[in-house]
């Protein structure tokens, strides 16, 4: 059955797209090769689907649909004739698997919802009038698929006057929690929550209640955070000295503090659960290409994109593991997809129907793009090339280098027949030598975590996370799955079994095999076999080259030292990276305990089961029936939890019966409700249904949602921060661009 709403376009060029068109082109355009990882995600993710959730297009009618929405400006600009043309080049453009455009694109395009961006930036101003102005457009962005970025720096500080109420202000961070919950109660599109990113000056009176904000990892669920580090902090940190704080209300020095003791205080938190981030906010403002528009004060939730207030940017990413052949980098395919991607992103921002008419406005009058890469680790390993080691730099900076001068070049050739964006006239292009430029950026370095699955790539310039691991799959089954190229030189150089595959898949990591040859060894590494600094290193190189910033996250293990987290810092800054993100692996689940040499647990007896509860009782649709869980609290939370099946008797229902008591012990026993639902969420029967727009694939699966569904709001994202389970399917998430993805079913914590 085909979806009308999967083909719903604009009329944008006056071209009637009939069905007899579309399936002309059908006929005319390539088949579509997909892992069955890529298939699932699709399908998860991003087909159209009916109130059932049931697909109502392939994947290929998903690319078809992208295709011709985003080839109708073409009728603009040269006539309804080419919009046919166009759209069959940016299909094979994507069927390919040469470049994906950012999610909301793939989700949105030709679709009644329509918006394609990404990123967006806000202002938020130092009155209560733009506070909430600011939290209901970001409503607006979030529900229609996008993730803001803040800067919270012009709020007055906590306890400065109030004039108008001769009262005293409550500070930033108090207002960043309002919203926070206010991104928790809207879902993107249906598909995708909110995230956003809070950024504080570091020269802001309240920086240390920020830097502290996310200590714990049950508030600020649905921010990112990040500090703007000026020069002139990094001076005083380097010297020795204090710096001044400044009253963004007056604008007046209102104390000092020295700036190793407060960068102290953002390395020991980034060590402990990774936030906050740095950004070097005076890098970006040196490579902003509209200065007299106005100044970058905060970027998009991941810190890849600095844009101005009200301003979006969209983004796409090459993929760099099939630009390889006869043994060295394809320059000549590189280029062509250049050229088709910045075609399309141009294309996309006359298609995107935006939330805002301001973000419109500044959208089309600056026009940025943001092409980047992602399978850079795949590339590395066709070439012969250790992640850590110099050719790696080397490529990193000759293909960035090449992105960077072609994207131009067809930025250039776009401006020359659809004229230059508007703000043009005093940009950093305003000059003779550059008399076109259609775009003020080209290239950003966004985290690929889901495209890059549909590519079947690995992740943004990230290295492999892993050359073998599990996936889990119906029935409770897991399947090895091990890096395509890595069994390929297996199975020739004579080592491959599949007893090998599973033990690899329980480290990740082959540098301890010693049955593996040592050549192999050295191409194929993982993140956590690389040093901070290499990382940093790759992210400098891409930095090198790219107008707006790099999305990569630093892994550090969980033995690394504050003092690692302090210089990896310190060379960031020196290497010319416009910030950083560091995780150190398991912080955000571990809580660092002096252990004494025999440890013990406490014991604890549940309280008594109250005289009197409180509840609810929610209906859930599973393969085995209509299943009826309660949920009863006292004047602690939750108490008890009863499920029953629609008859009694059975297995199952004493089953069933035998969980809800089992949990309800542990309510009472003052175990936390997000650790018992991390515990059952996920855990698959062989007949999982569909309601309420979820699959439940169990009954335990079932009653973890409905304990979710009314818990605290931060629950469900508190456990997509975590390391270790992902919450839709139970498989272990990655760490990486700054962001957390499951490349099991998709999912990722980021917009």
């Amino acid at each position: 059955m085909e979806n009308p709403e999967a083909f719903e376009v604009s009329s944008c060029g006056g071209e009637d797209y009939s069905a007899e068109s579309r399936e002309s082109a059908r006929t005319e355009q390539m088949a579509l090769t997909l892992t069955p990882n890529a298939q699932i995600v699709l399908k998860k993710r991003y087909l159209v689907k009916d109130g059932e959730g049931k697909a109502l297009e392939t994947p290929e009618d998903l690319f078809r649909r992208v295709a011709l929405a985003i080839a109708q400006p073409d009728g603009l600009y040269e006539g309804p004739g080419k919009v046919q043309e166009t759209s069959r080049k940016f299909y094979d453009l994507m069927t390919s698997l040469d470049f994906m455009p950012n999610s909301p694109t793939l989700m949105n395009a030709g679709r009644a919802l329509g918006q394609l961006s990404a990123c967006f930036v806000l202002p938020v101003e130092d009155s209560i009038d733009s506070i909430f102005e600011a939290i209901k457009h970001a409503a607006m962005i979030h529900k229609s698929g996008g993730g803001t970025g803040f800067s919270f720096s012009r709020i007055r500080p906590e306890s400065d006057k109030v004039l108008s109420t001769q009262g005293v202000a409550s500070g930033p961070v108090s207002f960043m929690s309002v919203f926070d919950v206010a991104t928790e109660t809207i879902k993107q599109g249906g598909t995708r929550r909110g995230a956003n990113m809070g950024i504080l000056r570091v020269d802001h009176p309240d920086i240390l209640k920020f830097i502290s904000c996310k200590t714990d990892n049950l508030r600020m669920t649905n921010f990112n955070i990040s500090v703007a580090v000026t020069d002139e902090f990094m001076r005083a940190l380097e010297t020795g000295a204090d710096y001044a704080l400044r009253n963004p209300r007056t604008g007046e020095e209102v104390d000092k503090l020295s700036a190793r003791e407060v960068f102290d205080h953002i390395v020991q938190s980034a060590w402990k659960n990774g936030e906050p981030g740095i950004i070097f906010i005076d890098a970006m403002n040196r490579t902003n290409p509209t200065p007299k528009v106005g100044r970058i004060e905060s970027t998009n939730p991941c810190g890849e994109q600095p844009l101005l207030p009200y301003e979006s940017c969209n983004l796409g990413s090459i993929n760099l593991s099939g630009m390889y052949a006869g043994g060295q980098i394809d320059y000549n395919r590189l280029k062509a997809v250049i050229w088709d991607a910045v075609h399309f992103l141009d294309n996309v921002i006359e298609a995107n129907k935006y939330p805002l008419e301001k973000i419109e406005e500044l959208t089309k009058a600056n026009r940025k793009i943001g092409l980047g890469i992602m399978g850079f680790a795949d590339l590395l390993i066709a070439l012969g090339i250790a992640y850590n080691s110099e050719e790696a730099v080397e490529t990193a900076e000759a293909v960035m280098g090449f992105i960077q001068k072609e994207s131009k070049a067809a930025s250039a050739e776009l401006g020359k027949t659809r004229g230059n964006f508007p703000n043009y006239q005093g940009s950093v292009f305003d000059s003779s030598e550059t008399p076109t430029m259609r775009h003020a950026t080209t290239t950003t370095i966004a985290p690929t975590g889901t495209i890059s699955i549909i590519a079947g790539c690995s992740s943004g310039i990230e290295p492999l996370f892993a050359i073998s691991f599990v996936r889990k799959v119906l029935d409770g089954e897991e399947l090895v799955e091990t890096h395509p190229m890595f069994r390929k030189v297996a199975r020739e150089r004579g080592f491959y079994s599949e007893d090998l595959m599973k033990r690899i898949a329980q480290q990740g990591s082959i540098k301890d095999f010693a049955e593996i040859p040592e050549d192999v060894r050295r191409v194929f590494v993982v993140s956590h076999d690389v040093e901070p600094l290499w990382h940093i290193r790759i992210q400098a190189a891409f930095q090198k080259h790219t107008d707006n910033a790099v999305s990569k996250t630093i892994n550090f293990p969980f033995s690394a030292s504050p003092e690692e987290v302090h210089q990896a810092y310190i060379s960031a800054y020196k290497l010319g990276c416009k910030g950083l993100t560091i995780y150190r692996d398991g912080s955000r689940e571990t809580q660092v305990l002096n252990i004494q040499r025999k440890p013990q647990y406490p014991q604890v007896e549940p309280r008594p089961r109250p005289d009197m509860t409180h509840g609810i009782t929610e209906r859930v649709n599973t393969g085995c029936g209509n299943l009826y869980v309660t949920i009863n609290s006292d004047e602690y939370g939750f108490c008890e939890v009863f499920a029953q099946m629609g008859k009694a008797g059975g297995c199952a229902y004493s089953q069933i019966e035998a969980s809800s008591r089992l949990i309800s012990l542990a309510l009472r026993s003052g175990v936390k409700a997000e650790a018992i639902i991390k515990q059952l969420v996920g855990i698959r029967c062989p007949s999982p249904a569909w309601g309420n727009g979820e699959q439940v694939v169990s009954c335990s699966d079932g009653i973890a949602k409905v304990l979710n569904h009314h818990s605290h709001s931060e629950i469900s994202s508190a456990l997509a921060d975590q390391m270790g389970a992902c919450p839709d399917c139970g498989a272990s998430v990655e760490h990486e661009g700054g962001c957390i993805v499951c490349r099991s079913c998709g999912f990722s914590r980021c917009a």
